[in-house]
């Protein structure tokens, strides 16, 4: 087992005592051993239609057969083109354009590339200052962890982009632990964007990239009216909004993005995982109209942004997120999430009371349970829960000493009991 490297993974103790999946098949894994494994977060965010969905498999293995791969620099094929009219009929207007990638860390590259060449070709080049905030998750090219606020994922890298800073973050148990829902406080906290402008001034001031909902910090979820106090002051300033959804779009939160569900729609918004439902690699950038616009204004024969992927638009990814789209609209699991979002939330907080349990956080078909971490051990209670659900039949995601819960959004009630009772179970041994 030496060979392969593993991503984010404490290889020496993962190969003690490997935990190996073999196959899947709807809201289950099997690992190499045959035992059935509970899937309670969509493998990582993304496979929001469940695992081996028929249509999803046929689309992938016929495109393979009839197009295996097309340039899109300076030449085309159908797929990205039908594919980026779906997404465009999806998205909140005016995000109008669709850019292909094949990751979030790729359309988070991408989203502040673009945002930085905007205001270029507008003549206000001197817009390079890119604000991210504190715990942030943005994937982990250079400019996706120079705008994210996780210092494990910044601090062996060296300084990162110039000219970048950070909002504070809106995870705040002090004052909202254990809240259903949003969070009662912390809508100040918008104002550090302002305090920010009168730093640097507006006019240096590119893009503010933000998460609606984070993910991989933990699960932390906007006050209410924050996110619009941010879309106030972006617009105020002239400054280009980014939301990174990654995690919350395609059916997460109950609407095919959290823009929709918390009434504020970005200039820019950067996709990936439930895209093509985790089955092929594939990410997007939706761009407003104004910001397609302004790279028009050149000659016709001239390159209009020069930036791209050997693999964007890639026919595999196209079919199965064409593929995907299908099943989520005949499904209903786009907005399947408002269904059984009280449910969940009730299931979750039935947690409170276990072992060490010191915050419960919820909305959409996502949650986080929070633990106190061990004494002069941050992050080892955690990888115990992760190792002990596993052996249990349960597949959940370990963040520190947050547990982190996102099921494929075909979860049923009884998968919901199940998911919880062996967590329940689990924190009672920890």
């Amino acid at each position: 087992m030496d060979a392969f490297w593993m991503p984010f993974t404490a290889n020496r103790q993962f190969r003690q005592t490997p935990r190996l999946l073999a196959s899947a098949q709807g809201m289950h894994y099997r690992d190499v051993d045959g035992r059935e494994i509970l899937d309670g977060c969509a493998g990582l965010w993304c496979c929001n239609a469940g695992h081996a969905r028929p249509r999803i498999v046929e689309a992938i293995a016929r495109q393979a057969a009839t197009l295996d791969f097309a340039p899109n620099f300076q030449m085309g094929s159908p797929l990205p083109f039908v594919l980026a009219e779906r997404l465009k009929a999806l998205a909140p207007r005016p995000l109008d354009h669709v850019f292909f990638t094949n990751s979030g860390s790729e359309s988070v590259d991408t989203a502040l590339k673009i945002a930085l060449a905007y205001h270029r070709a507008r003549g206000e080049g001197q817009r390079t200052r890119l604000i991210g905030r504190e715990k942030a998750y943005h994937g982990v090219g250079f400019g996706g962890i120079s705008v994210g606020g996780l210092p494990n994922n910044r601090k062996w890298f060296g300084p990162g982009l110039p000219g970048v800073d950070h909002l504070r973050h809106t995870l705040d148990i002090g004052r909202n632990a254990f809240s259903r829902g949003l969070p009662a406080h912390g809508i100040e906290l918008a104002e550090d964007l302002e305090r920010l402008v009168q730093l640097h001034d507006a006019s240096t001031i590119a893009a503010v990239i933000i998460e609606p909902i984070s993910g991989s910090a933990g699960v932390i979820l906007p006050p209410p009216g924050y996110l619009e106090r941010i879309r106030q002051i972006c617009d105020r300033h002239g400054i280009l909004l980014i939301f990174d959804e990654v995690i919350t779009g395609f059916g997460r939160v109950g609407e095919p993005f959290a823009a929709q569900r918390f009434g504020v729609t970005p200039d820019m918004m950067t996709t990936a995982k439930g895209l093509t439902s985790g089955c092929v690699p594939m990410g997007a950038v939706f761009a407003a109209e104004k910001i397609h616009q302004a790279f028009m204004q050149g000659p016709d024969a001239a390159i209009d942004l020069f930036h791209g992927y050997t693999y964007t638009g890639h026919p595999l990814a196209c079919a199965a997120a064409l593929a995907a789209l299908d099943t989520y609209e005949e499904e209903g699991l786009l907005t399947r999430a408002r269904e059984l979002e009280q449910y969940w939330e009730d299931g979750l907080h039935a947690l409170r009371g276990k072992p060490n349990v010191i915050d419960i956080r919820n909305f959409g078909l996502i949650g986080a349970v929070e633990l106190a971490p061990l004494d002069g051990a941050p992050g080892a209670r955690g990888y115990r829960i992760l190792e002990l659900a596993f052996r249990k039949g349960l597949l959940v995601r370990v963040t520190g000493d947050t547990v982190a819960l996102s099921p494929p959004l075909i979860v049923e009630r009884r998968h919901i009991d199940a998911i919880l009772a062996i967590l329940g179970d689990v924190l009672d041994e920890v």
